[in-house]
């Protein structure tokens, strides 16, 4: 099945480019099956490339996903057209009586900040707490991982004497995962920090369970099966050129940065980096999808019910 996006998203282009099935509204109408609702809190700058990045990895399953694009009503992004949010995005305002059976939470460039300092964290707060009651499945990445971590188990982030660059081996710590499962011994993902959340504070936290980590870059996966929640603290979604993208970045701007360990063949930076991860983000993806396919409620009012009537 397809992915539903936006018409004229410039994400659509690129991925129907690649082979990928994409649909709009007046064919989705058509067919005669409840598709997936899912949420993307756009938090990133580049916000065309992550959509672009995490609805081909979200659309490749065999479900129709019907994806809906969400940014912050407190704060206006500024690398962004208003064009393109107004055309294509909407705010928690818009959405917050909706049901959904799965919300992504992505990194944001403020994780050197308190989280309380960050210009929008009361809004997020509240679309966290709302996603309690209206969201089944969450999924939360890099910095979106640490704020979830943060503001529902007080688990701290730390900052790193250096930026934590590179595609690192990771290994798995707990088996017959199924959000992992299929997943090689040896799993290499792209890394991009400079704060780490540490295995020994998520620890502490009964309801936590610590998925994988890698000996060099610390700890990268975390389960919450109570609020079935997922936290992935670094990037199987990045294409094999955005970590070169930033190392050029801060290389013209000046700044103090390292060439991405494991990357660049020979650590040469004038040759192409291979992406060595797409198969474990896919198989990532599908893993999560198809956990919500089996778990959501049909009727997708229901959703958020039991947790409403335990709080009541």
């Amino acid at each position: 099945m397809p992915i539903k996006i936006p018409e004229d998203l410039p994400a659509r282009y690129e991925l129907e480019r690649e082979g990928l099935d994409v649909m709009g509204e007046k064919t989705a109408i058509k067919q005669d099956v409840r598709p997936l609702r899912i949420a993307l809190m756009n938090l990133m700058p580049r916000k065309e490339r992550t959509e672009t990045q995490l609805a081909r990895l979200i659309g490749a399953t065999p479900l129709q996903i019907e994806l809906t694009l969400l940014t912050t009503g407190s704060y206006i992004p500024k690398n962004v057209s208003h064009h393109h949010l107004s055309a294509f995005y909407r705010t928690f305002d818009d959405i917050k009586s909706e049901k959904f059976d799965g919300i992504i939470i992505t990194g944001a460039p403020v994780e050197q900040l308190p989280f309380d300092q960050v210009e929008y964290w009361d809004e997020l707060v509240q679309i966290m707490d709302w996603s309690r009651t209206n969201v089944h499945a969450g999924l939360f990445i890099c910095w979106g991982a640490q704020a979830a971590l943060h503001h529902f188990h007080a688990v701290p982030k730390h900052i790193l004497p250096g930026k934590m660059f590179g595609v690192f081996p990771h290994h798995i710590v707990q088996e017959n995962t199924e959000i992992l499962r299929g997943m090689p011994d040896e799993v290499v993902i792209p890394v991009s920090r400079h704060t780490e959340t540490r295995v020994e504070d998520v620890e502490k936290v009964p309801d936590l369970r610590v998925l994988m980590t890698s000996e060099e870059s610390g700890l990268c996966m975390v389960e919450n099966p109570t609020l079935n929640h997922i936290h992935v603290l670094n990037h199987l979604e990045y294409d094999a050129t955005t970590l070169q993208d930033e190392y050029d970045r801060d290389v013209r701007e000046g700044l103090p940065i390292d060439v991405p360990r494991y990357y660049f063949p020979d650590d040469d930076p004038t040759q192409p980096p291979p992406n060595r991860w797409r198969g474990h983000g896919h198989l990532f993806f599908h893993n999560w999808i198809n956990h919500i396919y089996q778990t959501t409620q049909f009727d997708i009012d229901k959703i958020g019910v039991d947790v409403r009537n335990a709080t009541e």
